[in-house]
């Protein structure tokens, strides 16, 4: 059940992250938007979209990895932690673009995915 999650979320959050590119690509034009382009808040938006796609990517690799290698125990936590980073990833980019107190909240992500990856690691080390 977590590897079907896992390709479901990796693909929503790959389509969700084309169009929050796209979105924000209709902006992209103009000089000032958002105070130019190495504004903050411009960074913000652009890691926050990049980081659905990429993370997006991760999940999409966890389960074809997972797969591909027969295990199917043992996937329950890491493919928790990927969805937390898939979600948390670029809801704090996104709010950090605009209120940068929430910058502090990078780790939630950051150690979500860290983690994730030592587990599957890990897991597929000892198979």
């Amino acid at each position: 059940m977590q590897i079907q999650a896992a390709f479901a979320a990796g693909w929503i959050g790959i389509c969700i992250g084309c169009v929050a590119g796209a979105a924000q690509g209709l902006f992209f034009h103009s000089e000032n938007w958002l105070g130019g382009y190495n504004s903050w808040a411009r960074r913000m938006l652009r890691l926050g979209h990049i980081s659905l796609v990429a993370l997006g990517l991760l999940n999409l690799a966890f389960a074809l990895s997972m797969t591909v290698l027969g295990i199917a125990e043992g996937t329950l936590w890491p493919s928790r932690l990927l969805l937390t980073g898939l979600v948390s990833m670029p809801l704090v980019c996104y709010l950090s673009a605009f209120k940068s107190d929430f910058r502090h909240l990078f780790f939630i992500p950051a150690l979500s995915v860290i983690a994730a990856a030592a587990m599957i690691a890990w897991r597929v080390l000892t198979r």
